[in-house]
């Protein structure tokens, strides 16, 4: 009597995906909004998202608002906040569609940790990444190296304002705004975002059309992918779980954040 085999499945081997290492990353193009919003709700910010493509997060005392709408006009990020102590104004902040979203995560992110007792400098994170930062005509500006990017601050008669922008030769980039009631350590924040020197990944066919865009090719596994992006939702659930029991689970430290890495074989 023949004895019939049973053949186990083996699952299939993953394969690598094309990705891109893009510099300047004021100019890598948006990017995946799970960036910011996963990170959020980890951190305890319910989220709605409407079938018109309206994405917004509440902060959980409700004092913040941080709306995504591809729809809008313009298109982009919207975020604003009510007055923390009195005295104090409601502030609004805008960032264009084209805004990566790390550089957009670097103001958002900010809001769940709690302030230093430093005071902020927001020029200083520009000088230190090799930002020509000093007076243009009626504006104080931060400019880039390669000129792309810029931060600047007017105070005018008619009030003050933030403005920053990204543009390249071809026209692409995006701008934003934000008050000047906007908390300074946001701002310090964003402004290191902004100039921070490191690539950020991109995959295949998602690159702007731009002509000196700096790439780097590199192939990457999905699962790589994946836990790059849950070791980052991870220390956002890590430092709420913190705050709601006024302690730090073994090995974590609520005010310092890791950031993810991406293990990718460069070509």
């Amino acid at each position: 009597m023949s004895r019939s085999r049973r053949r186990t499945r083996q699952p299939a081997a993953e394969r690598p995906e094309q990705h891109y290492l893009v510099e300047p990353r004021a100019l890598a193009g948006g990017g995946d909004l799970r960036h910011v919003f996963e990170f959020l709700a980890a951190d305890g910010w319910p989220l709605t998202r409407r079938p018109n493509g309206l994405t917004v997060a509440w902060s959980p005392d409700g004092s913040v608002r941080i709306g995504y709408d591809p729809h809008g006009s313009p298109a982009g990020w919207t975020i604003s906040g009510k007055a923390a102590r009195k005295g104090e104004e409601p502030w609004v902040v805008t960032f264009g569609q084209a805004t990566p979203v790390e550089i957009v995560a670097a103001f958002t992110d900010a809001l769940t940790l709690p302030r230093t007792a430093h005071a902020p400098n927001v020029w200083a994170p520009l000088e230190r990444a090799g930002w020509k930062v000093g007076p243009e005509n009626d504006w104080y500006t931060a400019r880039s190296p390669d000129r792309t990017a810029w931060l600047q601050y007017h105070q005018g008669p008619h009030g003050a304002l933030w403005w920053a922008a990204a543009r390249s030769e071809e026209g692409f980039g995006w701008m934003a705004t934000l008050t000047p009631s906007t908390p300074m350590h946001l701002v310090q924040a964003f402004a290191a975002g902004l100039s921070d020197p490191r690539p950020v990944m991109r995959p295949r066919g998602s690159l702007p059309p731009i002509r000196d865009l700096q790439t780097t090719s590199v192939s990457v596994l999905p699962s790589q992918l994946s836990a790059a992006h849950e070791a980052r939702v991870h220390s956002a659930r890590a430092a709420a779980w913190a705050r709601a029991t006024g302690s730090g689970p073994p090995g974590t430290t609520p005010a310092t954040r890791p950031a993810a890495r991406h293990t990718a074989i460069r070509r």
